[in-house]
């Protein structure tokens, strides 16, 4: 691993800590991606780099080795990445399932403006648009608006499709410019796993922080080496799957049952400007507000 300071202070591991609410909070909120929170604030590298040292970890551990694991495994770093984060799903977690449930209109209309103004801050990081990453990203938004109108609503609760979700899910979070916690409601599994949480279902957890770490540790390596080979078409078909992505978060939808697992959604027009729909796109413009407002951070940081 480069570039990973080797003494921190009491008060470094305090900025790590806030670091990972910040991480958290973009995690749990679908539209904000905690990759690019975590590049924003300047420990993207070292999150990724501390992310492989896990398997390196592992296997002095098997082979107990044990002081040569915890030498060269940055557990501090990530204990206090990983508290932070902890922090920001159990402080929001109870807040956004109730607005779910009650007022799924309004959380929608602030996912829809989030991705959209994230749409715009992760172009940026596309540095050549070439040809072909104008295709790959025509191809990828084409795909993604095409394969949510396949996805059922209502997919399994079976502890191995949990697994998968959080094998998924985990890798779009250390992603830049693509959210988990949106890939949980394209799988419609956000608000079960929220639920879940909550419920303090602890065979769901598990099972979905088991599928989590396997997911991450085997995706880590990947994702090095694609942003490092590949990384301008990586970043645009990212932004092709989230342009696509966009019908799966509109507010407005009408609901066909087709069968006890099957229910089919439609995309419609909000019908009038009454207030509820003001208010709608009132929160949609906060959400756009939110994404343009940390990358102003990010841009008066740097």
């Amino acid at each position: 691993m480069e570039n990973i300071p080797q003494q921190r202070t009491l008060k470094d591991y305090l900025h790590l800590v806030l670091s990972g609410i910040f991480i958290g909070s973009a995690d749990v909120v679908p539209g904000v991606s905690g990759g690019t929170m975590a590049f924003i604030l300047g420990i993207y590298d070292e999150l990724i780099d501390s992310i492989r040292a896990a398997v390196p970890f592992l296997k002095n551990i098997v082979t107990l080795r044990w002081r040569e694991a915890f030498e060269v495994f940055p557990w501090r770093f990530l204990l206090a990445v990983a508290t932070g984060i902890g922090i920001a799903i159990l402080s929001l977690a109870h807040f956004i399932d109730w607005a779910l449930e009650e007022h799924p209109v309004y959380v929608f209309s602030l996912f829809f403006g989030l991705i959209l103004a994230s749409l715009y801050v992760v172009r940026k990081r596309v540095k050549n648009w070439s040809i072909a990453n104008i295709v790959a990203t025509v191809i990828a938004a084409l795909g993604a608006y095409l394969l949510i109108g396949l996805t059922p609503a209502n997919t399994p609760e079976a502890l191995w499709f949990i697994f998968l979700s959080g094998a998924i899910a985990i890798c779009a979070m250390i992603l830049p410019g693509i959210s988990g916690a949106f890939i949980l409601v394209l799988l419609g599994k956000y608000q079960f796993i929220l639920s879940s949480l909550l419920a303090l279902d602890i065979p769901v957890i598990l099972t979905f922080m088991l599928g989590a770490a396997v997911g991450i540790i085997s995706f880590s390596n990947v994702l090095r080496w694609l942003l490092d080979h590949h990384h301008d078409l990586t970043v645009a078909i990212l932004l092709g799957f989230m342009l696509g992505a966009l019908r799966k978060v509109w507010p407005w939808k009408e609901y066909e049952e087709i069968s006890a697992t099957f229910i089919r959604e439609t995309n419609i027009l909000p019908a009038g400007l009454t207030p509820e729909t003001w208010f709608a796109i009132g929160m949609m413009i906060v959400g756009v507000a939110i994404v343009l407002g940390i990358e102003l951070f990010a841009a008066r940081k740097h």
